[in-house]
């Protein structure tokens, strides 16, 4: 099986779709969230060295992020991958080709989740969620709507927001992805990498499409 990397904007879906692949054909996701949380926990001169950056809210450099993904690959040598939370920005791209060249890394695509600013708004900023049961909702879109304003279904808690959720939270994240990530697409498709889906459909045909496209089947 291809292994993916997904270039998104927050709230675009990327999760959704990367626990489909893990749960139906045995991807291993890389998160570089939960790689560094996993090394900060390491009795390590490296682990102790990235507690003290996230403890004391630095920022961890792109060479600690792509030391952690080049270990996890290693480890998962000869498996189908996703990579969650990188690349950001072309010169992570680059660096990660690099290490691809190295642990002879040969089979990957690119997955562009392409979808309007405006779907993507509402679904940060609508997203609501339950402290108890951890069910989430969105207040724009029909079928995920609470069935009574602000409170869980399930367990009838009140409802709560996310403070990245806000919307000038969300528009800061946007701009931040425009700037940095997007040229990312260009690159990938001057290689050839690159595959488009349309993300402003339902879920189910979000997923059908990608799956034809890690099945090879997109142009059938």
């Amino acid at each position: 099986m291809v292994s993916v990397i997904f270039i998104a904007p927050p709230a675009a879906g990327k999760g959704t779709i990367s626990k489909y692949l893990v749960g139906n054909f045995g991807y291993t996701q890389l998160s570089t969230g939960d790689l560094l949380r996993k090394a900060a926990k390491e009795d390590t001169t490296f682990g102790r060295n990235i507690k003290q950056l996230i403890d004391e809210g630095f920022f961890v450099s792109d060479e600690i992020v792509l030391k952690l993904i080049e270990r996890e690959l290693e480890k998962i040598k000869g498996k189908a991958f996703i990579l969650d939370g990188i690349p950001r920005n072309i010169l992570q791209a680059k660096h990660l080709e690099k290490i691809f060249e190295k642990i002879n890394v040969d089979k990957y695509i690119v997955i562009n989740l392409d979808i309007l600013e405006d779907t993507l708004k509402k679904r940060a900023t609508g997203r609501r969620l339950c402290n108890d049961c951890h069910l989430s909702y969105n207040i724009y879109f029909d079928g995920f709507k609470p069935k009574e304003e602000n409170v869980c279904d399930t367990c009838h808690n009140p409802l709560l927001r996310r403070e990245d959720d806000a919307e000038e939270v969300f528009i800061s994240r946007y701009q931040t992805y425009l700037k940095n990530t997007l040229p990312l697409i260009h690159f990938y498709q001057e290689k050839g990498l690159l595959y488009v889906v349309d993300a402003n459909c339902t879920n189910a045909e979000i997923l059908e499409n990608v799956e034809k496209i890690i099945k090879g089947e997109e142009n059938d």
